[in-house]
């Protein structure tokens, strides 16, 4: 089980994840192991986020781990702390205590293993575990994070090393939507979404599920529900909640023969305002003047997502285009200062006002004219287009942040994905 910020935003809420964890330990005729993983308290990441920045604007990523990891320590202690007074057996598992063995990359790591014999051992004793999700432990000993959203990766991760039959991520909607209900009120909760969609979803902008977790579960076949964790104070075992499982095509595919799901064309609509756009013009038009932009990039850990490079001029060059994560657009940009007389680029232009809008599903991979829909969609009502890319379950452009709401709508309306009335 996961629980995410605004789940453990205060000890009132703790205290309502307590009796959620209470009620699935009981399910069953003899009860369930349960494993707890959680994130800091709602807000509480971007404090000490901004602490680090406060101290210094160049912050060494290792003692930034230090800092940002103590949120998730907080919450895993305190909800230990509310299973206890409510009568039950349970204790919390920090990231070296496990431990989560990480590659040694600071603020971005990856989980390369989890050894878990002595908290499986604790489970059979019919003990809760509770562990701070986002945190591990590098090669040398040091504390290191997975990046925002990284306590979803640990769950599947903690899922997949203990084999169990389910990992259920509650947050604060209860299921995967075609798109935000906030911006579309007529979005439609799913049933069930394939492991490619929602690694495609989760890619793009959707906020349900941090995209590395949704790869992994892919991976090690561990089956995930997502569901929320604002069931009322009688506490339901995730059984009997119909949230959105993420399957394989071999599960989706039985769901629909049953007549218990629709094939759609498109799944959803999701979108990412938190890209940001850099031009580089006058790039020389010779071979490896692309390799020399992108490779710092790549060896800082910097994702470089859409990618425009301009027919050449006359004079032998062109400008190149591309966008990163807005948080990355600093360090991009210096990198990129660095090596300007390498890479032979005359101006440095960026812009951070931009969103990408992006459309999935499955039945991409067989219908035509997706794209012609979208496009066509978006011309109807003035909106521009700055770049696009895709992938075969996957078409995203690039627009004016501005133009957000009103994009995701039309698109939602146009795929036939409005609920009826």
């Amino acid at each position: 089980m996961k629980f995410g910020g605004t789940s453990m935003a205060g000890t009132e809420r703790i205290r309502r994840v307590a009796n959620i964890v209470r009620a699935q330990a009981a399910a069953g005729e003899n009860g369930t192991q349960v494993a707890v993983v959680v994130s800091a308290m709602a807000g509480e990441t971007d404090r000490l986020v901004n602490f680090c920045r406060e101290a210094n604007a160049l912050y060494d990523p290792a003692e930034y781990d230090v800092v940002v990891s103590s949120g998730e320590q907080v919450t895993s202690g305190l909800l230990a702390l509310t299973l206890q007074s409510l009568g039950l057996e349970a204790r919390s598992w920090l990231g070296w205590q496990l431990p989560v063995r990480t590659a040694e990359n600071h603020s971005k790591a990856r989980i390369d293993a989890i050894e878990a014999p002595n908290m499986i051992e604790a489970l059979e004793a019919g003990q809760i575990a509770v562990i701070p999700g986002f945190q591990g432990i590098s090669e040398n000993g040091r504390i290191t994070t997975m990046g925002r959203g990284g306590s979803d990766t640990s769950a599947v991760a903690v899922a997949a090393a203990v084999k169990a039959d389910r990992c259920d991520i509650y947050t604060d909607v209860d299921g995967v939507y075609t798109t935000d209900p906030r911006i579309v009120a007529r979005a439609r909760k799913l049933k069930a979404v394939t492991y490619e969609e929602m690694l495609e979803l989760a890619s793009v902008g959707a906020k349900v599920l941090q995209t590395r977790s949704v790869g992994l579960a892919m991976k090690a076949g561990v089956r995930v529900q997502v569901l929320s964790s604002f069931v009322g104070d009688d506490a339901i075992a995730a059984d009997d909640l119909p949230g959105t499982m993420i399957v394989s095509d071999e599960e989706m595919d039985e769901l629909v023969e049953n007549g218990l799901m629709e094939r759609q064309l498109v799944t959803g609509i999701a979108h990412d305002k938190n890209e940001a756009k850099i031009i580089l013009t006058r790039v020389p038009d010779k071979p490896g003047a692309v390799a020399e932009i992108f490779d710092p990039l790549a060896k800082a850990s910097i994702n470089v997502d859409m990618i425009i490079q301009n027919v050449g001029r006359d004079k032998g060059e062109t400008d190149v285009t591309f966008t990163v994560p807005q948080s990355d657009l600093a360090r991009a940009q210096a990198l990129l200062e660095e090596r300007r007389e390498l890479i032979g680029f005359n101006r440095i232009i960026t812009d951070s006002h931009i969103a990408k809008i992006s459309v999935v599903g499955v039945g991409m991979k067989s219908h035509a004219g997706v794209a012609g829909t979208m496009f066509r969609a978006l011309s109807d009502r003035g909106i521009n287009v700055q770049a696009i890319s895709t992938s075969e379950i996957k078409i995203s452009v690039m627009i004016d942040e501005d133009e957000t709401e009103l994009a995701v709508r039309v698109l939602h309306t146009a795929y036939g994905l409005d609920a009826e009335d």
